[in-house]
């Protein structure tokens, strides 16, 4: 075993992190990091699955004895307290969705050990098109209560043939086992289990050992982090480094990294491949990296939500606005699929009435604190563009009200609401003519797909009568979002994990937009597409990630301790909270 680098120098290099440009990178941890995983790729590679599912059910009760402190530590760092407006949001962006990804790795693993791959719990089918979709969602008696009437599929690349899905499932479980491979994970700043569920990918899904650089934004958690996954990190098969771009410079070229991973922005991948500033956009131009390892990436997104016509009545434009302002608010606005333009029909009286709604659910929402860095350049940027914008709410100091820019006419193709991710609490509205339906919903799939910037998700807002309009199910179909979600957020293809989770398959290095690859997938599929989500016009209960939940916090952390431990006697108590909010 190699010599480890203990948690008293990560944890002291995270304390030096928020401040990267300060100091030059100390190698030495960061060498003894990297060679640690090194030494151990073979050996995880070749580990057998009793011993990986006991490293599971560890860690699992690992990461959910440091819960309520990363809960606590998020909120604090946000602005944020339990009690108070969203308390329960870094639970339920946090240590939920870590220890659900844990769970359903594990019940994956059974199923390989049992026969061989795992088991896709819904209906296999060929569309007409000729592609396979595999039914994911709901997988369990468990999962049709927590989500009423919601249900997943996985939709396979053309050319997956329906006797072919086997042999696409958890390839690197197959005989012989893979050579041994050792990934940087450059981890995400904003959403806390990003960079967890990023590096379970790598160790579980792909065989891979990992090293994880903390982003400086949120480098704090990295001691829990490590305490979360304890077992691991004392095997070799995992390390947690902190450091700014310096140490990620320099970690993406250490010769003993094989593969890299990062979440973050198309600037950053572009840094990576073909190396910063004039250099490397001439570089890029030419199609001349500098960097030749294998690169997967999650970029962000110009996300949309496309709003389709139909008899709503006076609680369907509530509801449907809260829905709207959640797909913003969460997080601050510092989500890449928070919504950032909402495609209306034209000639639809109800999306004035919609818009109106909209505003006035956004003015009873408590302003946030601007975290993330960069936010109010990106703000001045967009109001700069768009001196109409409208504001919301009363920020106080070191806040940024909520910001509505509408009618962007959506001819301006170059316009920076459909160009750049505002990444911050702002989003737009544009309006698409349409003869009908099918000619509405045509124009909205092609400006989004060819106007918007990214591929990541995609939202449609679609009322029962409309549901099963063949037009609909083109849009999903010609959608080309790696998710596309019917009346729940798009961000729930993110938080069932047993979906995939990444940019729509074909950016090229040179426009890699959204990215390439994909994480969460714990049934393992090599060759999906995208992943399609539906669920109904209005949920009930309250899903727990609408403003002004009254219980989220206690739902989620109920909810993150029933996935660490599932029983029915824990039962009573979820549904109480649900009803309650």
């Amino acid at each position: 075993m190699s010599q480890a680098t203990s948690p008293s120098e990560t944890s002291a290099a995270s304390q030096e992190a928020s401040n990267p440009g300060s100091r030059a990178p100390d190698t030495a941890v960061l060498d003894r990091a990297v060679t640690a995983v090194a030494e151990s790729k073979q050996r995880w590679a070749r580990l057998g699955l009793k011993e990986r599912r006991r490293l599971l059910d560890r860690t699992a009760r690992e990461f959910l004895a440091v819960a309520p402190r990363w809960a606590e530590a998020g909120l604090a760092a946000k602005g944020l307290t339990e009690g108070g407006p969203a308390g329960g949001e870094e639970w339920l962006t946090g240590p939920y969705l870590v220890v659900r990804n844990l769970r359903l790795l594990h019940d994956a693993l059974e199923d390989i050990a049992e026969a061989g791959k795992p088991e896709i719990p819904g209906p296999v089918k060929t569309r007409p098109d000729g592609r396979v979709t595999a039914g994911v969602f709901p997988s369990s008696l468990y999962d049709r209560m927590f989500y009423p009437n919601v249900t997943a599929e996985v939709w396979m690349q053309p050319g997956v043939a329906l006797t072919d899905l086997p042999s696409t499932q958890a390839v690197a479980y197959d005989d012989p086992p893979p050579e041994g491979r050792s990934v940087l994970v450059l981890g995400a700043g904003n959403v806390s289990s990003i960079g967890p569920m990023d590096a379970l990918y790598k160790l579980f899904v792909e065989k891979k050992t990992v090293v994880v650089k903390a982003h400086p934004v949120n480098a704090f958690l990295g001691p829990l982090f490590e305490e979360g996954f304890a077992s691991l990190i004392a095997e070799g098969f995992l390390r947690i480094v902190y450091g700014g771009a310096e140490e990620g410079d320099y970690l993406c070229r250490h010769p003993e990294i094989d593969e890299i991973h990062i979440t973050g922005s198309d600037r950053t991948y572009d840094a990576i491949v073909f190396g910063p500033g004039a250099d490397g956009q001439a570089a890029k131009a030419e199609n001349r990296p500098r960097n030749q390892k294998t690169i997967t990436a999650e970029l962000g997104n110009v996300s949309p939500v496309i709003v389709v016509p139909g008899p709503w009545k006076d609680g369907d434009f509530s509801y449907q606005a809260q829905n709207l302002a959640a797909m913003l608010v969460n997080n601050a606005g510092f989500n890449c699929n928070a919504t950032r333009v909402i495609v209306l029909p034209a000639s639809w009286p109800g999306s004035d009435r919609l818009l109106d709604e909209l505003r006035r659910t956004l003015e009873r929402i408590s302003t946030r604190q601007a975290y993330y860095p960069g936010a109010r350049d990106r703000f001045a940027a967009f109001q700069e563009a768009h001196p109409e914008m409208e504001t919301f709410g009363q920020p106080a100091e070191g806040e940024l009200p909520w910001a509505l820019v509408p009618d962007v006419d959506p001819r301006e193709s170059d316009d920076i609401c459909f160009r750049q991710e505002a990444f911050c609490g702002l989003f737009a509205a544009t309006r698409l003519a349409g003869d009908d339906l099918e000619d509405y919903l045509e124009r909205a799939t092609e400006f989004c797909n060819q106007a918007l910037w990214g591929s990541l998700n995609a939202t449609l807002i679609v009322h029962p009568a409309a549901r099963r309009k063949a037009a609909v199910e083109e849009a999903i179909s010609n959608l080309r979002y790696g998710t596309v979600a019917v009346n729940h957020w798009a961000a729930v293809g993110y938080g069932l994990v047993v979906t995939t989770w990444g940019a729509f398959p074909g950016h090229p290095a040179q426009d890699i937009q959204s990215g390439n690859g994909v994480v969460h997938n714990t049934l393992m599929f090599s060759r999906a597409e995208k992943s399609v989500v539906r669920a109904p016009f209005r949920a009930m209960p309250k899903p727990p990630w609408f403003p002004g939940h009254r219980t989220d916090a206690e739902l989620a952390e109920a909810l993150t301790r029933f996935e660490a431990a599932p029983s029915p006697f824990r039962l009573p108590g979820i549904f109480w909270e649900a009803l309650r909010g």
